[in-house]
């Protein structure tokens, strides 16, 4: 298969400042094939994908083997290519299977290494997720980015989440401690429907989000340093109701990692 397709990534950086702190000038999708699943189009080998179904406080999961390659995982009613422009799409209702830490469905990916096993990485160190994206349904508020803890501690947060409401408005939450309290943050405002891109970038005790070329940066609470960390992203809905009508959906164009 052409390389070209398969690795739908491209984006374009700058180092900036003495910390090597990534800043996206430009993230733009290569061509997307409509008729591939989104393991076809995109690098899945590096993500699982949790789903808003399973038994009650265990949702399904498809593994990296399961999603990456041209023949990969696709699911008509919750994960699948948009057969018009090829995105990787990601519905999330509000009625549907949840983690027992949550109240709210997603369809989300979450980041594994490349062998397979969890990804689990230290604060130190330059860790980015970059993503061309629009939403072209919302019902109150969905999370489309995480920085989620992982090892080091008995906290189930994350450190970070990124999220979108119905007027278009985009939010930053920070976490303020792993024990809990978010502060919120505005970083933007995309109308619905129309694509944008974001930057998370992790380096040591700094958050920098990148909005559509737009940086802010964040200090990270000491109380996080023992704890290691992974990337989400995808459709987090943040509205719980009886319906499956209702919910986000979260159209992806590009969406790559990167740890130096």
């Amino acid at each position: 298969m052409n390389k070209r397709k398969f690795l739908a990534v491209a984006v374009s950086a700058a180092v900036v400042g003495t910390l090597g702190v990534i800043g996206i000038t430009s993230a733009n999708a290569a061509t997307l094939d409509p008729s591939l699943p989104p393991g076809g189009n995109f690098n899945l080998a590096v993500w699982q994908l949790q789903l808003p179904v399973g038994s009650p406080g265990k949702p399904d999961t498809i593994s990296p083997a399961r999603l990456k390659g041209a023949n990969g995982y696709s699911n008509p009613a919750y994960f699948w290519t948009d057969k018009n422009d090829g995105s990787m799409t990601f519905w999330a209702p509000e009625k549907g299977v949840t983690t027992p830490n949550s109240n709210y469905a997603r369809s989300e990916l979450r980041e594994m290494n490349a062998d397979g096993s969890a990804a689990d990485w230290p604060l130190a160190g330059n860790h980015t997720l970059s993503a061309q994206l629009r939403i072209p349904q919302v019902t109150k508020n969905v999370a489309v980015g995480q920085v989620h803890l992982g090892s080091g501690g008995s906290s189930t947060k994350p450190l970070l989440e990124l999220y979108y409401r119905p007027n278009g408005d985009i939010y930053l939450g920070t976490e303020n401690s792993p024990a809990g309290g978010q502060t919120l943050h505005k970083v933007g405002n995309v109308a619905l429907g129309v694509k944008w891109t974001y930057v998370i970038n992790v380096s040591g005790n700094k958050i920098n989000l990148t909005v559509n070329g737009s940086r802010t940066s964040y200090t990270i609470p000491s109380s996080f340093n023992p704890y290691k960390q992974y990337f989400k992203a995808g459709s987090y809905n943040q509205s719980s109701s009886q319906s499956t009508t209702n919910g986000a959906k979260v159209k992806f164009y590009s969406l790559t990692v990167s740890h130096g």
